[in-house]
């Protein structure tokens, strides 16, 4: 899944200048820092040091045609889907909800 998301996706620079935004950061980019930072944080589901060393891993193979943002999204959805903290249906339906959300 995660391989046709990479292949198929658009990156925020091309939507950015779609939509005619300014804002060299796409508007998730918050959330995805604040989410990597909860799963440091307390009992330590994803220690940062560990997922940056996955994220190092993935964009040097599986995601080094992706842009930074995108690719530490990947990276994450990566790490999250191989501990087990979320399977691809549930990605998918999620990915479905926002999707419905933006076009109604």
């Amino acid at each position: 899944m995660l391989e046709a998301i990479s292949s198929r996706g658009r990156v925020w620079e091309d939507l950015a200048e779609q939509y005619g935004v300014t804002n060299p950061d796409p508007p998730w980019k918050i959330t995805l820092d604040a989410t990597c930072d909860l799963l440091a944080a307390g009992s330590c589901v994803l220690p940062v040091l560990e997922r940056r060393a996955e994220e190092d891993d993935l964009s040097a193979t599986n995601y080094a045609d992706i842009p930074f943002p995108e690719r530490q999204l990947l990276a994450l959805a990566h790490s999250l889907i191989r501990r087990g903290l979320l399977d691809e249906d549930e990605l998918a339906r999620r990915m479905e909800e926002v999707n419905r959300r933006l076009n109604s």
